[in-house]
């Protein structure tokens, strides 16, 4: 008998997953057995690479694929606490009997790949029953590795570039829809369910003590259904309209927890919705009538994605500030632990930061507006700390955190890529209402939500609240110094410091 374990790592949806899709096609595959493995140990709510808010979500998406695949296929996930290599030799020693296929996802991730390597190592190399099979493309549109490996590849630096690449794999680029596959129980040989029993199986319902408290975002497959249908499908013009430049970073009005954008992010990240999906919805809507085009449409934006992760790659050292062709060797200044626990923390005394940063804490997400204010401030703008400090906290905490987008955004906004806006643009962290970081500054309702000590102080001195008479300090009943920070620095002379400061590392340079 033949068994396909399907493990899903990255693509923790049922639809449109070619992982799933494959083993039921498969004339020689007769039994399927899905799994899941949380391969770090829970502690305090966290793990070393997930902080509350990502590991919750992700919990939220793995419990809601295991749901989806009892109803919806008959299937049992079974969910393992450990190490990969011991959850799949303890899986190896109850299948000695079988023939088995492993079904990967294929990533970018250094990490995924090590880890692959070691179980090909382990696994393939000295057990003739066992075997793999890592199909190309379950979280981008195109096939990544057949992209980077082909003659002539250039790592692309531009939206034209993206634009073009595209024509030249699909063709007429305003009429591109991409071919989506669904596991069907009925297609090929009947398949039966498989069941094992190891020492790493946890049950999901002793996992989710170990969890804070889900605040806004719910993670799994079916929100990301409801949400695209939501914010997408149903919203004709909003999608022909959309120019993310110009959606306003402190989010939705009376609701200071949604986003102007569609907040699909985390769900494209952990898997839970298909790029492809995504893709052909819009496509769908654009067809109607005028559009916004790339780099600022919805398109554009997926556009972006792609461009990452050939970044990612097909650029040695891309998470690193050396050795990296896409990153300028700037000479940061040393680290500032108590810096960057205030920009952590959102103790900064600049409260446009703060709240983002709180609400990053509290949520696990940011408007891509506010990831720019915030990540200008820590590098180039104020903090003149390395973006590699900032890229760790942001992977942490971040519930749409993706390896190949999140290191290519902090070297894009710390201005050191080739592809990052001029060093000398940078944002003002005590926003007008003419900022290009798109701030509601008439009521302040972010801001008065997020940091709830200024909640009675006027929009006039609310950016800025350490000018504000004593007196208007005393009526809102915040001392600034006191019941909230003074500014950690002085922004406009660290701003001239850090210009030239980063004038002077690009001169070193040449």
């Amino acid at each position: 008998m033949v068994v396909a374990v399907v493990w899903f790592r990255n693509s923790l949806r049922i639809h449109d997953n070619p992982v799933l899709s494959w083993a039921y096609e498969s004339e020689n595959v007769d039994s399927i057995l899905p799994i899941y493995i949380f391969d770090e140990e829970i502690q305090q709510k966290s793990t070393l690479t997930m902080g509350e808010q990502r590991l919750r979500f992700q919990f939220d998406c793995v419990d809601n694929l295991h749901q989806n695949l009892k109803d919806k296929l008959d299937l049992d996930l079974h969910v393992f606490l450990g190490d990969s290599i011991d959850v799949l030799e303890s899986i190896k020693q109850q299948l000695q009997s079988f023939e088995v296929i492993l079904l990967n996802e294929y990533s970018t991730n250094p990490r995924d790949r090590k880890q692959s390597e070691s179980i090909e190592k382990n696994f393939f190399s000295t057990n003739q029953n066992w075997s793999a099979k890592s199909l190309p493309a379950s979280q981008t549109i195109l096939d990544i590795e057949a992209i980077v490996n082909s003659s002539g590849f250039k790592s692309p630096k531009s939206m034209k570039d993206m634009v073009r690449l595209f024509k030249t794999e699909f063709g007429d680029f305003d009429n591109i829809v991409f071919a989506t596959s669904e596991p069907n129980p009925s297609v090929g040989k009947p398949k039966q369910a498989l069941s094992v029993n190891s020492e790493y199986q946890i049950s999901l319902d002793k996992i989710r003590p170990l969890l804070s408290k889900p605040t806004y975002f719910i993670g799994g497959e079916s929100e990301a259904i409801a949400r695209l249908e939501n914010k997408v499908i149903s919203q004709q013009d909003y999608v022909n309209s959309f120019n993310k430049p110009k959606s306003i970073s402190t989010n939705t009005k009376d609701n200071p927890m949604e986003p102007t954008t569609t907040g699909l992010s985390p769900y494209i990240s952990t898997g839970c919705l298909s790029i492809r999906r995504l893709w052909n919805s819009c496509s769908k809507i654009q067809q109607s009538g005028e559009h916004t085009v790339p780099p600022v449409s919805l398109h554009g934006q997926i556009l972006f994605r792609e461009m990452f992760y050939l970044l990612s790659r097909s650029v040695e050292n891309w998470d690193q500030d050396s050795g990296n062709s896409q990153c300028k060797e700037i000479e940061w200044g040393e680290l500032n632990q108590v810096q960057l626990e205030a920009w952590e923390l959102g103790q900064t005394g600049f409260p446009l930061i703060d709240a983002m940063m709180r609400q990053l804490d509290a949520t696990g997400w940011m408007h891509h507006l506010g990831r720019h204010a915030v990540s200008c401030f820590l590098t180039r703008g104020q903090l003149w700390q390395n973006w590699t400090h900032g890229r760790d906290i942001f992977e942490r905490k971040l519930i749409d955190s993706d390896w190949a987008l999140n290191n290519g955004n902090w070297l894009w906004l710390a201005g050191v890529a080739p592809f990052s806006m001029p060093y000398y643009r940078i944002y003002n962290p005590c926003p007008d209402s003419k900022s290009s970081l798109n701030v509601e500054t008439k009521d302040a309702e972010f801001i008065r939500h997020w940091i709830p000590e200024l909640a009675e102080f006027p929009s006039k001195y609310i950016f800025e609240p350490h000018l504000a008479p004593l007196h208007i300090q005393e009526s809102a009943g915040c001392l600034i110094g006191k019941d909230y920070p003074s500014p950690i620095i002085d922004r406009k002379e660290a701003r001239k410091r850090n210009l030239q400061s980063f004038k002077l590392s690009l001169e070193k340079l040449r």
